[in-house]
């Protein structure tokens, strides 16, 4: 699936829901049906630099397409990476470097709710994202 159409699905999805305390229990369960990382890939080498919680993430390019799997400590942390995950895996290297998700994460009344830790956290996991697939094309 494109981004756009990921973005798309996401944007009705949030759509339907009314408040953030709708919002924050929704992103609460994607994280909670996020897959965790096998425990040899929680290492100080997939670590993210910037969360103030755990978050560890591996990106596996094959094809020029990228797959984003990744685990927090921290429940909404969790939530924030499962919606990552839908907007990035399967996506080519370009599209992945051109989309802005900051700017989807603002639409669907996510990141204006986030403390600054998690907004910084956040912002770390993007860059993450994007310099993998950046490095990957170059």
């Amino acid at each position: 699936m494109s981004i756009t159409a990921a973005a798309d699905e996401i944007r009705e999805e949030f759509s339907w829901l009314e408040d953030w305390e709708a919002r924050y229990a929704h992103i609460i369960d994607l994280g909670k049906a996020n897959p965790p990382l096998e425990p040899h890939e929680r290492t100080e080498e997939t670590r993210v630099r910037g969360c103030a919680s755990q978050v560890w993430m591996v990106t596996d390019i094959a094809d020029g397409k990228m797959t984003v799997r990744a685990e927090s400590d921290a429940m909404i942390v969790s939530g924030l990476i499962a919606l990552l995950i839908r907007i990035y895996s399967g996506a080519g290297l370009e599209e992945i470097t051109a989309f802005d998700a900051k700017s989807l994460l603002d639409e669907i009344g996510v990141s204006g709710a986030l403390t600054a830790q998690r907004s910084n956290g956040l912002a770390s996991m993007l860059e993450r994202i994007r310099s993998d697939a950046a490095a990957a094309l170059s």
